[in-house]
């Protein structure tokens, strides 16, 4: 009888992450790693950085080589697509119509970048979650400059602003709020990078997007199937010209394909603390929506470090949950590990330390625990012109999150022990002032 095998969907960074550990943690079994999109595991954050700007190329992207991947034995299933999971059975079927009998299913598909009505189609309009997305972007803003308005004032927003305005092109940045970054780092370091994105000349308008002009406007529908971006309309009437707009309005969870009832898939994956979504099936990375243990609630992060930790936790609970199933399973007289020899363990909750950060000119912002959501925001301007601050956050009496924006690497460094656990208000203020004096 042929034995069953682990199937991770996703060749992400999560996905990847989640395959060596499973071999590491003692997985002989077969070993299937999917993944929609062509290309082998890659990093997902240089795209909208290095990438784009043109100073890494691809093969600088790759988490692995071939070669790299080889002693890991997987069956590597790339451009193609899971379809469906029957949870109680726990089979995946593929787009071709394969289905996979598994042991156990890991699923860290991400999310799916947003998009607008009408937006499809248009020549020029972008979105930026892929490496094809990314590149396809780059191609656009080589040689001449070009009018760029970029939708959506958030981390990703910001951020290839900034690329493109060092690149020389004429960028406009649109959002719903009027500061950027709010949601994330709040007001005040939200206005402090606005400063910096006026500096350096980009436009900052507030509205909503109501549509998109473009060549084939007037022209026979039957005509436009090469219509071009001409510009931008607000609802307040507002049009801004544009040769290349970029959509950067959030991400969506791929959990579209998961139909089963005994999985919720709302706002992602929901999975318990210790990564299961059900008996069997496990989450990691931007899609999963897990119990953290620490902050008593359901979180989900699409953050880069998150990833591969949850990777690393799903895959070491999943082999638990195994080895237990195998045990219960077995004769009294036969001793309790599973037919592929992994050895066995306890599941464990998983209760990271939150980390984020991103690089916006010459600032690099870099944040610990939750920044997201907080109801109380307290921070502190070092330097106004250099960009330097630092900011504290609360929710209900406790410090959650701390930022740091232009602070030295020991600094921040230390900033991640005071929110580890969430801490009363003024005790992690004062451990903060220690922390940042002892730098």
């Amino acid at each position: 009888m042929t034995a069953r095998p682990i199937a991770v969907v996703g060749a992400s960074a999560a996905g990847l992450a989640a395959a060596e550990a499973l071999r590491r943690f003692g997985w002989r079994g077969p070993l299937t790693l999917i993944g929609d999109e062509p290309h082998l595991p890659y990093d997902r954050p240089p795209l909208s950085k290095q990438l784009l700007h043109g100073a890494w190329e691809p093969e600088r992207l790759l988490l692995r080589t071939e070669e790299q991947l080889d002693p890991l034995d997987l069956d590597l299933r790339l451009g193609t697509r899971a379809t469906g999971l029957d949870v109680a059975t726990r089979t995946l079927t593929l787009d071709g119509g394969e289905r996979l009998d598994c042991a156990g299913v890991i699923i860290a598909t991400g999310v799916a970048a947003r998009t607008l009505p009408g937006a499809d189609g248009i020549a020029g309009v972008h979105t930026l979650r892929t490496l094809d997305d990314a590149l396809a972007l780059r191609g656009r803003l080589a040689g001449t400059a070009r009018r760029l308005v970029i939708v959506g004032n958030g981390v990703l927003g910001c951020e290839a602003a900034a690329v493109a305005r060092e690149l020389g092109h004429e960028v406009t940045l649109v959002g719903i709020g009027a500061i950027p970054m709010a949601e994330a780092v709040g007001t005040e370091v939200g206005e402090l990078l606005a400063e910096e994105h006026r500096a350096r000349g980009v436009q900052l308008i507030t509205g909503a997007v109501d549509g998109f002009g473009t060549t084939a406007d007037g022209a026979d529908p039957a005509g436009t199937d090469d219509a071009q971006i001409t510009d931008v309309r607000l609802a307040d009437g507002t049009r801004l010209p544009a040769d290349l707009v970029l959509l950067a309005i959030g991400s969506r969870p791929a959990v579209e394909w998961l139909a089963d009832p005994a999985l919720d898939t709302t706002d992602g994956l929901r999975c318990d603390a210790y990564c299961a979504a059900a008996p069997g099936v496990y989450a990691a990375g931007d899609v999963a929506r897990w119990d953290h243990p620490v902050h008593g609630r359901p979180l989900r992060f699409e953050h880069r470090m998150n990833a591969t930790e949850q990777g690393m936790a799903a895959a070491r609970n999943l082999l638990a949950e195994l080895t237990a199933e195998a045990c219960a399973s077995a004769p009294a007289s036969a001793p309790a590990a599973p037919a592929d020899g992994t050895p066995g363990q306890e599941r464990r909750a998983f209760a990271p330390v939150p980390y984020f950060w991103s690089d916006q000119y010459d600032i690099k912002i870099q944040a610990y625990g939750l920044t997201a959501g907080a109801d109380r925001v307290e921070t502190t301007v070092l330097d106004r012109t250099a960009r330097r601050a630092l900011a504290l956050y609360g929710r209900g009496g406790s410090a959650v999150g701390v930022l740091a924006a232009g602070l030295p690497p020991r600094q921040v460094r230390a900033l991640r022990a005071v929110i580890a656990a969430p801490l009363p208000w003024e005790e992690a203020r004062e451990r903060i002032r220690a922390a940042t004096a002892a730098g």
